[in-house]
């Protein structure tokens, strides 16, 4: 294959049979599904939509895209893809940090595991090769100690992905964290991880072996324009100006809290009063410590911070936006350290924050409406910080109702009888947005393929940033148009695999002068761009048909749609999903939330 970015090298690891084996890329699915995400959901989608995603037969894709590890600002991403055992949707789920790049120059575009281990293991990488080693010793231990007693045995420059205790619990949203505290947080990657007794995948590259561009010259030029745009004081990657640079995502707290966007008390409100206790200009007033970065970035949306909680002082990452907000405002306070040290736990054990968030915030609900009948002695009241951290351990543990906990909120409320008091879509979370007070989100939690989500496409950039084009954050017209375009973007990002926070500054032409200048297809355009982006969102949404999700499969929770909002900003609103889902399917070409087949054919997918 003639296509620079790409090492044209995959490894399929069977930990059944301690067998792996090598192949080079096919060049067709190259070139309709990029890399990273796009390729991954192609393996995955191979590899059988109808397969339990906690039995040995569920793949779990690592995969990178032909920018990551190179030059390329901004791109440090690799994408984790894996039929999901919290929602039984296809997932991808990113880490930035130093992986991406190290499983690049370590000469591999992705590693394809399968099977089951008879023991725990973990996967070295290197050289272009994949060896398995026994994992007994480091099964129990917290992802930090992994980490460090793997590098110890490895060399400080080896990047270790790893689950930690929560994994191992088969926790249905266990993450993978990296060295960086860097997760592949959403969709229970690590839970899959821990199902099949795999512990780390343990990586060593070399810089020297970054790929090249194919045209020098025109990848000069196209590099150029795209920092100037990140660099650019009128966008919030600027670190000039602010956002991003100086106060990480936590920026968007005090801004969605102003407007009426941020649920509060599992979103029976819209906005939060001690919202400002945990925000990104309080974190760097107070805590914070030192400001690192991912491969190859010059914004550092990156904290860190240093606090005391119960006597304890605690080093460890911030929270971004999404976890301050889950395990804060979500669950009625704003403890500033408690939440660090929330977050501390979330990592040490290997859990999403937003859907552990979301599962404290549903049992603190439960508990104040008196639905949990036998649970009722482990109850847990709005605000009790102290009480939710032993909640946290629990559902890493597996222990009391945090058992119950550790399948989900979506299942758990529904085992109450009350489904209505999980706030999710297909089983997923939301993160921190309020559809109320943002609609373009709405329509986004609904049609995302992998569940709640605010990343299949960020409407909140034009809804609050006014990226591209500034849009009145309670308009529902045009929303689902918007979100078409933007998840189309997001899934060629995705691919690349380049940092999501790019698009704040860059659009499809930064995206396709560089892609053609660096891997080598002269006259790759914009279209190009939006072309195999809905080709990858189409792919991803006909795995999820065949997965079982048909008609009627896109919706919100219904307090979205039929309880108004209660604050300033967005006082009365309520989520029209019906008007935007009509013409977001009308965008798609979909039959209520079906890809039909001609559509399938017309974009090369059949």
């Amino acid at each position: 294959m003639d296509l620079r970015g790409y090492a044209n090298h995959l490894a399929r690891i069977d930990l059944g049979f301690d067998e792996i084996s090598y192949e080079t890329l096919h060049e067709e699915d190259v070139h309709k599904y990029i890399g990273g995400r796009g390729l991954g959901v192609k393996y995955v989608l191979d590899n059988g939509p109808e397969v339990d995603p906690m039995s040995a037969d569920n793949l779990l894709t690592m995969m990178v895209g032909p920018l990551s590890g190179t030059d390329v600002k901004m791109s440090g991403r690799l994408a984790v893809v894996t039929k999901s055992p919290l929602t039984g949707t296809v997932t991808d789920s990113h880490m930035g940090g130093w992986t991406a790049a190290k499983l690049k120059w370590a000469g591999f575009d992705g590693l394809l595991f399968k099977g089951k281990a008879e023991r725990p293991v973990y996967a070295l990488v290197e050289g272009g090769q994949v060896s398995l080693h026994e994992a007994a010793d480091y099964w129990g231990m917290s992802t930090y100690e992994t980490v460090k007693a793997l590098r110890k045995k490895h060399g400080e420059k080896a990047a270790v992905a790893c689950i930690g205790p929560a994994g191992e619990n088969l926790v249905k949203y266990a993450a993978i964290l990296n060295e960086d505290a860097r997760a592949s947080g959403r969709g229970g990657t690590g839970c899959v991880m821990g199902n099949k007794n795999l512990k780390a995948i343990v990586i060593l590259g070399d810089r020297n072996n970054r790929p090249r561009p194919a045209d020098k010259e025109a990848f000069t030029e196209a590099d150029k324009r795209a920092l100037a745009t990140i660099m650019d004081e009128a966008n919030v990657t600027s670190p000039n100006k602010g956002g991003l640079s100086v106060y990480g995502t936590n920026v968007l707290m005090n801004i969605t809290n102003t407007i009426g966007a941020l649920p509060a008390k599992n979103s029976q409100h819209t906005s939060f009063a001690d919202a400002e206790a945990v925000s990104g200009e309080a974190v760097r007033e107070f805590i914070l410590t030192s400001e690192p970065t991912c491969h190859a970035c010059p914004v550092a949306c990156k904290k860190e911070v240093e606090f005391t909680y119960n006597g304890e002082t605690i080093k460890t990452e911030s929270y971004e936006y999404e976890t301050a907000w889950a395990l804060g405002p979500n669950c009625f306070h704003g403890e500033r350290d408690a939440v660090g040290y929330m977050l501390y736990l979330c990592n040490e054990y290997g859990m999403d924050t937003i859907e552990t968030g979301n599962a404290c915030s549903t049992f603190m609900e439960a508990t104040e409406k008196g639905y949990l009948d036998g649970y009722a002695a482990e109850g847990l009241a709005w605000g009790d910080a102290d009480a939710q951290i032993e909640l946290i351990r629990k559902i890493a543990t597996r222990q009391g109702v945090g058992d119950k906990l550790a399948e989900g909120p979506t299942k758990f409320a529904a085992s109450l009888g009350h489904p209505e008091i999980a706030m999710a879509v297909k089983g997923q979370s939301i993160p921190a947005y309020d559809p109320r007070g943002l609609k373009g989100m709405g329509i986004g939690y609904a049609t995302s393929n992998r569940g709640a989500c605010h990343l299949r496409a960020y409407t909140p950039a034009s809804e609050i940033l006014g990226v591209g084009e500034k849009t009145d954050p309670i308009a529902w017209q045009g929303k689902g148009e918007l979100t078409k375009l933007l998840q189309d973007l997001h899934a060629f990002s995705d691919s690349l695999d380049v940092c999501k926070f790019s698009a704040f500054a860059e659009g499809a032409q930064e995206y396709a002068d560089q892609f053609a200048a660096f891997v080598g297809i002269p006259g790759f355009s914009p279209e190009d761009v939006l072309l195999a982006g809905e080709r990858i969102y189409n792919l991803e949404r006909y795995y999820n048909n065949l997965a079982g999700f048909g008609e009627g499969s896109d919706y919100l929770p219904k307090r979205f749609t039929s309880e108004p909002s209660n604050s300033q900003g967005s006082q009365g609103e309520v989520a029209e999903l019906d008007k935007m889902l009509e013409e977001y399917y009308v965008a798609r070409g979909w039959k209520n939330g079906v890809v039909p087949e001609s559509k399938l054919k017309d974009l090369g997918i059949l």
